[in-house]
């Protein structure tokens, strides 16, 4: 399947089986030379599927491996790599390309936005997360100490490949990882992706059914000024969360599934009828191995909310539901969203 991401310097993304291995004619258009960045789980799984695809198509291609996880969304790994492009004598007729999850996609996405100020980027994503969410759209960044994504940028990949049968080899935390992004989708987006999930379909089904949901917020948004916050769902509290621990003792995916349901339990605390949402959130939440909550200090975690990069001034917008497959977003003040946290 083929879906088009429109607007000016819009893109195609393909999602099927096997994509990997046909990478090279996809890509010889758009460079002749790639540095394939990818993390030390993922590089022995498919950088050589992905390599042996380029050459077979004339391509050069160098592989650039980093650690696997979120420590490697920092300004030092991306100064390194920076350099090591550099060193290889790479130029701006040159392009990146993304091989792994979200972190990857987000640290290989920066270095190509701001390597020679800007280089061709095609994401190759393996993690469903990458695949149903974060490989579209432009994200690319860094994690500071201070917050998640708090260095970044929006820049628009060449091309995204989706290659589906990279979930076969997905550990079961992962893939729940990626499930989370899904439900999200479903909570926030679009309901027939709950039904979706809810009668077991695979993943060849759903994935498109977020993407398609994701680019229609996109082509309104593309600078995540309104419309595109609906995706935040969950990510306000989630991302506090993923702070507190070190962003080593959560992962993005359990961190977004407990900030759902804080959000819909902040919601009730309000009066809020979410009676509906939390009947077809909760069972996806326990479905799929993801926490419905996270224990922690109420006092660290308010800070951490008030550095989040969607507050300005007195408040924060958010986002809340009012049934299932119904966001909204609405602004409120730190006093409100402070409410019930305890």
């Amino acid at each position: 399947m083929v879906l088009t991401v429109h607007g000016e310097g819009g893109y195609q993304v393909h999602i099927d089986r096997g994509l990997l291995h046909r990478a090279g004619p996809l890509l010889a258009p758009i460079a002749r030379r790639w540095a394939v960045i990818t993390d030390d789980t993922v590089a022995p799984l498919y950088g050589d599927a992905l390599c042996g695809s380029l050459a077979a198509a004339g391509l050069a291609a160098q592989v650039f491996t980093v650690p696997a996880g979120e420590g490697s969304k920092t300004l030092a790994r991306y100064e390194t790599l920076l350099r090591a492009l550099a060193e290889a004598g790479f130029t701006r007729s040159d392009g990146v390309i993304a091989l792994g999850g979200g972190v990857i996609g987000d640290l290989a996405g920066f270095v190509a936005a701001t390597c020679l100020r800007g280089l061709p980027l095609v994401m190759a994503p393996t993690t469903l997360l990458a695949q149903a969410d974060s490989a579209v759209g432009g994200k690319v960044g860094l994690d500071a100490p201070w917050g998640k994504n708090q260095i970044g940028a929006v820049y628009r990949p060449r091309l995204v490949l989706a290659d589906t049968a990279a979930l076969d080899t997905l550990p079961a935390r992962q893939f729940s990882c990626g499930m989370a992004e899904v439900i999200k989708y479903g909570m926030a987006c679009d309901g027939e992706i709950l039904t979706m999930l809810e009668k077991e379909l695979p993943p060849e089904v759903w994935i498109p059914r977020c993407l398609t949901a994701k680019i229609a917020l996109v082509e309104q948004d593309e600078m995540d000024r309104g419309p595109r916050h609906l995706l935040n769902f969950g990510h306000t509290f989630g991302h506090a969360y993923e702070a507190l621990g070190g962003y080593a003792t959560y992962t993005h995916g359990e961190a977004v599934a407990a900030g759902m349901a804080a959000m819909l339990r902040w919601q009730q605390g309000r009066g809020e009828d979410v009676s509906q949402s939390l009947a077809r959130l909760l069972p996806l939440l326990e479905k799929y191995h993801l926490p419905a909550a996270i224990p922690c200090d109420t006092k660290a975690l308010a800070g951490l909310l008030r550095r989040d990069k969607k507050g300005s001034g007195d408040g924060i917008r958010i986002v809340t539901l009012s049934a299932p497959g119904h966001g909204e977003m609405r602004r409120v003040s730190w006093d409100e969203l402070m409410e019930g946290l305890a």
